[in-house]
């Protein structure tokens, strides 16, 4: 199938969270048993060379596994399936070993921010930190160590096929030649729909936001007098993460806290609370707790500022102006462009896509349902950000019922999947010349 992902062209983030999950699984089992079989031959087999990379065995299995956890009805042992992972492997090394030669570099700081956010993502995934460290049975920061050079030669090939593929994009006329020649193997398309969307963040009247200062200053002057901090945090807080636990937050790095925040702790001495620090969430009372050159440890309680009851209601009575505009006659995209508080959308009329509704979140899919074709929504709670809270109302454009791609409702699909084309076909080329130019075989 056109659309299927071809096993040379899978993104690094896709191939690699799932490769941190069965590395990890395989390093436990090795390190509870005998790195030796019963009868004293090696563990590892080496399966193929490349330059001065060797593959094992394992690495061919892992690859497999990963397959399977994508796809059930992989088989471990397919032999054609094996050949493919295995040559998908040597691509891998290939483009490490070019990226070696070209004197391509990757800094330490670009592996351990691509660490931090796998292991954010498999900590969110499995609940928690420390869930994910009981399940290995070590910590986070000796996994890191464990992966960092796996991961610095990830990025590489990275850098490596990047290079070949960056900015490549399709004109109009090829567009069209791909979508003639594939047209009949293009799978048909479920039930669309066509949204656009203005967005009105709740933004702090200056009463408002004097409010929020004069009660955190109460509270602080309440500690002061000897009140406890964590019971003022349990009260007051609107954190729904710390507040519960009395506003701790534990240790962080520098670089992990908004900027604001971590200056004003790091200001502090043990046990001294600040004044009012204010950044994107709202106004914090801080407290800190310990600190050593390169992390702090504080408690915080959080005040926000702009999620009063008037604050809220006169964002929705301006989007209630604005969706009586549109039933008058105006243009939703033109209004959007005017007044939508959300930049990534608003030069685009609020366009958010045309999408499979079980694609869109479940509070904008019971919006969209209830939505004819032209019809525009009340105002709905919006917080993509939790920096930000807003309000949208939703303007449902058309409906597309189940049907096969075609030029006029779906060129920007049929365009990605031409330059998806374009650009594999490009690295294919590339990947056979890297094969004809450097050193590999299989053992």
């Amino acid at each position: 199938m056109l659309l299927t992902i071809k096993l040379s062209t899978l993104t690094v983030d896709m191939r690699l969270s799932m490769m941190l999950f069965w590395s990890f699984l395989l390093f436990c089992v090795v390190n509870s048993s005998s790195v030796v079989k019963a009868d004293d031959t090696p563990l590892e087999k080496i399966v193929a060379i490349v330059g001065n990379e060797i593959i094992l065995l394992t690495d061919l299995e892992n690859e497999m596994k990963i397959m399977q956890q994508r796809d059930p009805s992989v088989s471990l042992t397919d032999a054609k399936t094996r050949e493919k992972v295995l040559d998908m492997l040597i691509n891998e090394k290939l483009l490490q070993v070019k990226a070696i030669e070209d004197s391509i570099i990757v800094s330490d700081d670009e592996v351990k921010q691509r660490l931090d956010y796998h292991f954010e993502m498999l900590a969110s995934q499995y609940g928690s930190k420390k869930r994910l460290e009981d399940m290995y049975g070590m910590s986070v920061d000796r996994m890191k160590k464990e992966f960092k050079e796996d991961m610095k030669k990830q990025l590489l090939s990275e850098r490596v096929r990047q290079s070949v593929t960056e900015g490549v994009k399709c004109s109009s006329v090829e567009v069209e030649e791909f979508y003639s020649k594939f047209k009949d193997s293009l799978p048909e398309l479920p039930k669309q729909y066509e949204l656009f969307h203005i967005v009105k963040y709740v933004k702090a009247s200056e009463n408002s936001k004097k409010d929020a200062i004069a009660l955190l200053l109460s509270v602080r002057d309440s500690i002061l007098a000897g009140g406890d901090f964590a019971d003022f945090a349990k009260r007051y807080s609107q954190d729904p993460g710390s507040g519960k636990e009395g506003g701790d937050l534990g240790f962080f790095e520098r670089g992990k806290l908004m900027p604001e925040y971590e200056k004003a702790s790091f200001a502090l001495e043990r046990g001294q609370m600040s004044q009012a620090v204010e950044t994107p969430f709202g106004l914090h009372l801080i407290k800190l707790v310990d600190k050593t050159k390169d992390a702090v440890h504080t408690k915080h309680i959080l005040f926000k500022i702009g999620q009063t009851e008037k604050d809220i209601e006169r964002i929705k009575d301006s989007l209630v102006d604005i969706k009586q505009r549109v039933l008058k006659g105006e243009s939703f995209q033109e209004l959007a462009k005017k007044y939508s508080d959300e930049k990534e959308t608003r030069n685009f009329g609020g366009s958010i896509g045309k999408q499979d509704i079980n694609r869109f979140p479940p509070t904008l899919s019971e919006t969209i349902s209830k939505l004819k074709e032209g019809e525009v929504s009340d105002p709905q709670p919006y917080s993509p950000d939790p920096t930000k809270s807003g309000w949208h109302i939703v303007y449902l454009q058309k409906i597309y019922n189940k049907h096969k791609p075609n030029l006029t409702d779906d060129y920007q699909g049929i365009e990605m999947l031409a330059n998806q084309f374009k650009q594999n076909k490009l690295y294919e080329e590339f990947i056979t010349k890297l094969r004809k130019e450097l050193y590999w075989e299989k053992k």
